[in-house]
């Protein structure tokens, strides 16, 4: 008797294991790999597809929504941070103010194998609706335009499954035709993105805008408010904005971004421009599109209406466009230009426009203060290049 029943005992333990089914003695749920930011920057394509743990600082900027290392932020790659993302039908508040999302079109002429990824559930805890109200809290003092700019930055412990690729480069043919995809985020220039499962341990750190604030306050905003202003209102200001600049390279950089969304009533040209928030990983975006583009790719641009009003949505108009002319019709030897580069000449096409459309000063994200009108001529061009670089490397994580 005794025999039979341990006998019958180890089949229904077999034949629970062979069906899957969980209990304390089968298999347990694999725990999340530790790691690192700059561990992942390093070689993002080992953990492809892991649930890992990681510590870290997560910043809501203008066309940003990562996560860099707390205690190494710089990790010396192109691309050092890694791009945040809530599973879809997650509806956070917040996200990057701005972002390109590039697509292949239905008429697609590359290859496209698209990925099969395990869904990731996000638990809603306090912690998470802390950390995602944190990161959505603009900074609204000073009389200065601070374009994109968050109250806090989040340090936590983010728990998610890892996206990433070896190389996140856009593919190009002979001719420069985009022909290839890989990467996740704004412009597709990041190599790993973490879709979010759990956040604990959520510490706030407020961004320092107190001298920003003292410089400009009691001034007011030279650029004029306007209202019933929408998409089609602040490209054509976009554009208006274009042509009114001093000839020369600013404004035929400024002339070619805006003119990247075409006009309205013009035959679609795969640009594409809307409100919403772009802080979902959402598996059709990484699908070959529902629309034909007149190159096979479609230039999906984002913009939240909560962060973006008015004048400072002209910008942000210019900045993604600029983006898009640059990706779309590289000047020759261009073609695999890093993420430096281009943020770095849509923050100039975007300075350029707002210093000629009359504002006093300019600030960006983190509390970098890129234009002052109080600047002599002599020293502008020095002291904007300064702040441009200090910000790309420091908040915008991103190197040479």
């Amino acid at each position: 008797m005794k025999t039979g029943l341990i006998m019958k005992r180890g089949l229904i333990l077999a034949w629970v294991i062979s069906f899957g089914f969980g209990c304390d003695l089968c298999a347990q749920v694999a725990a999340p790999v530790d790691t690192t930011v700059c561990d992942v920057v390093k070689k993002p394509e080992v953990l492809n597809g892991k649930i890992v743990r990681i510590k870290g600082t997560v910043v809501a900027g203008f066309d940003e929504f990562v996560i860099k290392d707390s205690t190494d932020p710089n990790c010396g790659y192109p691309v050092n941070s890694i791009w945040l993302a809530y599973p879809p039908g997650t509806k956070g508040k917040a996200g990057p103010a701005a972002m390109l999302m590039i697509q292949p079109a239905r008429n697609f002429a590359g290859k496209l194998t698209p990925a099969e990824r395990t869904p990731v559930t996000l638990d809603k805890s306090k912690d998470f609706k802390q950390f995602d109200s944190l990161l959505a809290q603009k900074h609204e003092k000073g009389a200065d335009m601070c374009l994109g700019c968050t109250r806090y930055e989040v340090s936590a412990t983010l728990v998610g499954r890892l996206d990433s690729v070896a190389d996140a480069t856009l593919g190009r043919d002979a001719s420069g035709k985009i022909v290839g995809f890989g990467g996740f985020g704004n412009m597709n220039a990041y190599p790993a993105r973490l879709v979010l499962e759990s956040v604990a341990d959520v510490t706030p750190k407020e961004v320092d805008f107190s001298k920003n604030d003292d410089e400009t306050k009691g001034v007011p905003i030279g650029a004029p408010a306007q209202t019933n202003f929408d998409l089609y209102a602040a490209i054509a200001a976009a554009q208006k904005a274009a042509d009114g600049l001093v000839a020369g390279p600013p404004k035929d950089a400024a002339q070619k971004a805006s003119a990247a969304y075409g006009k309205v009533g013009d035959h679609p040209n795969g640009v594409s421009a809307s409100y919403g928030m772009a802080n979902e990983a959402s598996p059709k975006d990484e699908d070959l599109g529902t629309k034909d583009s007149p190159d096979g790719v479609l230039f999906n641009c984002t913009f939240n209406s909560d962060r973006l009003q008015q004048d400072s949505l002209t910008r942000a108009v210019l900045h993604l466009g600029e983006h898009v002319a640059e990706l779309r019709n590289p000047a020759p030897g261009a073609e695999g230009a890093p993420a430096y580069i281009l943020e770095s000449d849509a923050w100039v096409v975007t300075t350029v426009s707002a210093a000629s459309s009359g504002q006093k000063f300019l600030t960006l994200p983190g509390g970098y203060l890129i234009w002052d009108s109080s600047w002599s001529a002599a020293d502008r061009n020095d002291k904007m290049a300064a702040v441009l670089k200090d910000f790309l490397a420091n908040e915008a994580m991103l190197s040479q």
